[in-house]
């Protein structure tokens, strides 16, 4: 299969390179940790196993959803934190638990391979249930819950999240012939909190993932999503280095920068978005491997670690703005449904 690249940004070989980076990393039971000797989380860990699948990596990939499909508690869930496959922290966070349903429909998408939908369909099911069983009545979802009991708060940048992962469980049941009306009832009402009701979420107004991450997966009306984008613009993005991570800080972030990109990418805005890949491109290491961010008043890596899911994040960023593999589209939300609420229906809340 073809590889994606980025005319004058970054080659086919350049991205095959980080996509081994990441498949070094990779431990004997599948699981993809941060960087070599780091934690294994299943949110980041599900978006380097989509950066094999967009690179042909797919074996690689499979043995990463399989770590998942092995690691999966009873519940639907998945701890927080593993170290060497050893749970470290056994709280369960609601959008690690949703985002394997993202990673599942863009390997079909990639693959077409239906057998892999079918042997991960009960997973994926499980974990977006456990991930509800933390919805609250006002339509958001608490963020984690620890022993059992879920914690208040929701964060807008999980909630969006989620609100993908939902529409792709959706359209993954339509894969296998079943219907979730329910799942769908939920993302209309996480939708409407999202998009009607900021007052019920933690704000984090600092957070660049807040700024731009409801865009991703194309749910908001394109007016309103691209004047979210421009409304911060110059307090997040540093010309030639990036978005930052915070406003409030001289800190810009690999990950964060191509998230923006994959934003940009949904509002049609492919030159700023080849613009931000490229000035990232300064976090490249010699074998394909990305630094998590630069504190650019001192000039200082920080911190001192190469991320799987930074350079899982600029592979998946290429492959939206080439339209290379048939997962392109995903962060466009391409064969999604909408799940919106309707203006016209009654107010959920």
């Amino acid at each position: 299969m073809s590889v994606p690249s980025v005319a004058g940004v970054i080659s086919a070989e350049l991205v095959e390179q980080s996509a081994d980076a990441i498949a070094a990393t990779q431990l004997a039971s599948g699981a993809i940790p941060w960087h070599d000797g780091g934690h294994t989380d299943p949110w980041d860990h599900v978006q380097a196993a989509m950066a094999l699948s967009a690179t042909g990596r797919v074996d690689a990939a499979v043995r990463a959803y399989e770590w998942s499909r092995s690691a999966q508690r009873p519940d639907g869930s998945w701890a927080i934190r593993y170290e060497d496959d050893v749970v470290t922290d056994p709280n369960t966070d609601s959008n690690f638990c949703a985002y394997l349903a993202t990673g599942v429909w863009h390997h079909w998408q990639v693959t077409a391979d239906r057998d892999f939908v079918d042997r991960l369909w009960p997973v994926v099911e499980r974990g977006l249930e456990a991930a509800l069983t933390m919805q609250r009545a006002d339509g958001a979802v608490a963020w984690a819950s620890a022993g059992g009991v879920a914690v208040p708060g929701a964060l807008v940048t999980g909630n969006a999240s989620i609100h993908l992962s939902l529409r792709c469980g959706l359209a993954l049941a339509e894969v296998v012939g079943e219907t979730r009306p329910g799942w769908e009832l939920a993302a209309a009402r996480l939708r409407h909190a999202l998009d009607q009701h900021p007052e019920l979420f933690e704000a984090k107004p600092v957070h660049a993932m807040d700024w731009y991450y409801p865009v991703l997966g194309g749910a908001l009306p394109h007016d309103v999503a691209a004047a979210r984008i421009d409304a911060r613009w110059d307090e997040f993005v540093v010309p030639g280095l990036g978005s930052r991570c915070v406003s409030t800080n001289p800190w810009v972030t690999g990950a964060e920068t191509c998230e923006l990109v994959l934003a940009l990418d949904v509002l049609g805005r492919a030159e700023e978005a080849r613009t931000q890949l490229a000035a990232m491109q300064h976090l490249r290491e010699a074998d394909g491997s990305y630094w998590t961010g630069l504190v650019y008043d001192d000039d200082v890596r920080w911190p001192v670690e190469r991320t799987t899911w930074t350079a899982a994040t600029v592979v998946l960023a290429a492959d939206a703005l080439s339209r290379t593999t048939r997962g392109s589209g995903l962060f466009r939300g391409v064969g999604l449904p909408l799940c919106d609420w309707k203006v016209s229906d009654p107010c959920p809340l």
